[in-house]
C-alpha cells in the first residue's frame, strides 16, 4: 500500500484505516504533532487512487509546540473524525474538511474512540477519551458541561494510556497502574478490575472479535497477551523480539500486528 502524497511538515503521530459500509474503499487518515490531519482514499486492494479525499489544519493553524496527537473516526458516519492534542487539551470534531466542534479535556488526552451509546437506544456514538487518571464520555451533539456526559476517576496519579470498547459497547481503560478495567456504559460502574495484569504500563488494548470476554493487552515491553477478564486469567502470549513501538488489532477479525524497536513487524491471525 503506498500513499504518493502525505505533506505532513511535522512528525506523523497516528494513522487509522477505515473501511466504510458499503463503499467499496478504504479510507487513511493521519494527523501529525501539530494537529494537522490529511485522509486519503485508497480502493479495496489498498491502492492509491490518486485523490487526496480532504486535508486540515488545526483551529490555531499548527502553531506552538508539537505534541502527541491522536485520531479515530465514528463508526456510523465515516466522514466524521475525532482528533485528539495532548498539549492543548483539546479534541477537534470534523464532518470531512469542516470543524464542528472543539472538546477541552481537563487533563492532557492520550487515547480516544467512539462506542455506541447503549444508554438510550438509538444507536448514536459518543466518544470515550483517556486524559490523565480519567475516563471522559462526550456526546457531540450535547452543549450542557461543554459537551462532557461522564467522567470517571482512577488512581490518583496512575495516567490511563489506552480506551477501547467492545461489540457490547463495554469500555476497557488501562495505564500507568498495570490494571485493565472493563465498564458498563449503561450504569458507568466497574464490571472487572483485572489488577496487575501486565508487567509494565499498558500503551494498547483491543476486545477480541471473536468473544468480546476477551482481551488483548499490550504492554511497554515487547509482549503482548490475550486474557479472559471477567475471569482475570491469561490465555496466551504474543511476542515481538524488542520493545514495541506500535501495536493494533484488526477491526472485526482476531488479526494483531506490531511494529519493534528492531524494525520488525510481527502480524498474528488468531483462530478462535
Amino acid at each position: 500500500m503506498l500513499v504518493d502524497r502525505c505533506p505532513h511538515r511535522s512528525e506523523i503521530q497516528s494513522i487509522v484505516l477505515t473501511e466504510p459500509d458499503g463503499t467499496g474503499h478504504l479510507m487513511l487518515g493521519s494527523v501529525d504533532s501539530c494537529g494537522h490531519l490529511i485522509v486519503s482514499k485508497l480502493d479495496i486492494g489498498g491502492k492509491d487512487d490518486g485523490k487526496l479525499t480532504y486535508s486540515v489544519l488545526p483551529q490555531d493553524c499548527g502553531i506552538g509546540e508539537g505534541s502527541w496527537a491522536g485520531l479515530c473516526f465514528s463508526p456510523n458516519q465515516w466522514s466524521m473524525a475525532a482528533v485528539a492534542r495532548s498539549f492543548c487539551k483539546s479534541i477537534d470534531i470534523y464532518d470531512q474538511d469542516m470543524h464542528l466542534r472543539t472538546l477541552r479535556t481537563l487533563w492532557y488526552p492520550s487515547s480516544l474512540n467512539f462506542i455506541e451509546n447503549m444508554s438510550n437506544g438509538n444507536g448514536n456514538f459518543i466518544l470515550a477519551v483517556a486524559e490523565g487518571c480519567q475516563l471522559s464520555i462526550w456526546d457531540l451533539r450535547m452543549k450542557e458541561n461543554g459537551g462532557c456526559l461522564q467522567r470517571i476517576s482512577g488512581s490518583l496519579g496512575d495516567i490511563f494510556y489506552a480506551v477501547c470498547s467492545s461489540s457490547t459497547s463495554n469500555i476497557a481503560v488501562g495505564g500507568a497502574d498495570r490494571t485493565v478495567t472493563v465498564y458498563d456504559p449503561r450504569r458507568w460502574s466497574a464490571l472487572s478490575r483485572w489488577v496487575h495484569c501486565s508487567k509494565y504500563e499498558i500503551t494498547g488494548l483491543a476486545f477480541s472479535s471473536i468473544n468480546s470476554d476477551y482481551i488483548y493487552v499490550q504492554g511497554m515491553d515487547y509482549e503482548v497477551f490475550c486474557g479472559q477478564w471477567k475471569m482475570s486469567e491469561k490465555v496466551f502470549t504474543f511476542r515481538g523480539d524488542s520493545n514495541w513501538l506500535g501495536f493494533n488489532k484488526c477491526p472485526g477479525r482476531d488479526v494483531v500486528g506490531g511494529w519493534c524497536d528492531s524494525g520488525s513487524i510481527f502480524v498474528a491471525d488468531v483462530v478462535g
